[in-house]
Formats: structure tokens, C-alpha cells, sequence
């Protein structure tokens, strides 16, 4: 019996892809995304990107809420000079789920920290680096539809997870 690799969402600025606010990346280190790889159809996605956000833009922090609250329009996601950003994190966080389901993934490995994709903890609106405990809006659509998201301080607990697939 042949083994298909499960599909992974995995946030592109992982991937060393230079997709960040900032116009860097967060790449793993080599022989940990040859370890996913080897175990995991990797699906890169930057969901602000997909929303039709540019590189590099503006640093966004969600106020009043988190990625929960962003999606029932309770919470807003703006820039330090006050741009409301909402819009397209909502439609990249639409578009990732799309291909989530697309692919029947129920994995995902996200950026810490992120507006989009953070799973434990985002930045608290204040543009001070002030975590809070919250979700971005991407990871909490996600965990939504049944996703397990991750984050890079968690790859491995995932390995652990296909490992025991097997």
C-alpha cells in the first residue's frame, strides 16, 4: 500500500519565501523543511498576500479583538497610521481556507505571532510588541473549519503527528 503524503498549509515566509510585511522571510533551517517535505505535501501560502496585500507593506496589528472578532466584524486589522486592512485579511484568510479544502488539509504550519497566522498569541494593536493571546484571522478560520494550525516552535509536535499516522 502506497502512502500518500498528507498536504500541509504552510505559511510561504517559512519556505524562506520573501512574502512578509517586511519584504523578508522566516525560513526554517534546511533540514527541518527537509524533514516536513519528506513527510508532508507542502502547500506555501501567505494569506496577505492572496487578500491582494503588496510586498513590502505596511507592519498590521488587530485592534479591539483578535482574528475571531476580525471575522464577525467585531475587530479591525489596521496599520500604524490607522489603515484599516480588514478587507484583505479576510479574503486571504477565505482564499487559504479554499485551498485548505481544495487539497483536504487538515494541517497547518503558520507564523507565529502573525495578524494572519498566528495560533496562540498576536501583537496587541498598540505597534509596541505587546503579544496578546488571541489567533489572526487566517488561523482562527481555519481552526474554525476543523484545521490543526501550528506554528514554527511546534514542528515538532506535527512531525510527531504523521509519525504516528504511519
Amino acid at each position: 500500500m502506497s502512502h500518500h503524503k498528507p498536504p500541509l498549509l504552510i505559511s510561504a515566509c517559512l519556505l524562506g519565501q520573501p512574502v512578509r510585511y517586511d519584504g523578508q522571510s522566516k525560513s526554517q533551517d534546511a533540514a527541518c523543511l527537509t524533514q516536513l517535505a519528506a513527510h508532508y505535501q507542502l502547500l506555501p501560502v501567505c494569506p496577505e498576500c492572496a487578500g491582494g496585500l503588496p510586498v513590502p507593506r505596511p507592519a498590521a496589528e488587530i485592534i479591539h479583538g483578535d482574528g475571531r472578532q476580525v471575522l464577525l466584524g467585531q475587530a479591525w486589522v489596521v496599520t500604524a497610521s490607522g489603515e484599516d486592512v480588514s478587507q484583505p485579511f479576510k479574503a486571504g484568510a477565505e482564499l487559504t481556507l479554499q485551498l485548505a479544502k481544495q487539497y483536504g488539509c487538515q494541517l497547518a504550519l503558520l507564523k507565529a505571532n502573525s495578524p494572519s497566522c498566528g495560533n496562540h498569541d498576536i501583537y496587541d494593536g498598540s505597534f509596541s510588541q505587546q503579544l496578546q493571546h488571541g489567533q489572526g484571522v487566517t488561523a482562527a478560520l481555519l481552526q474554525q473549519h476543523d484545521l490543526q494550525v501550528f506554528n514554527e516552535n511546534e514542528i515538532d509536535q506535527l512531525l510527531a503527528l504523521v509519525t504516528d499516522m504511519r
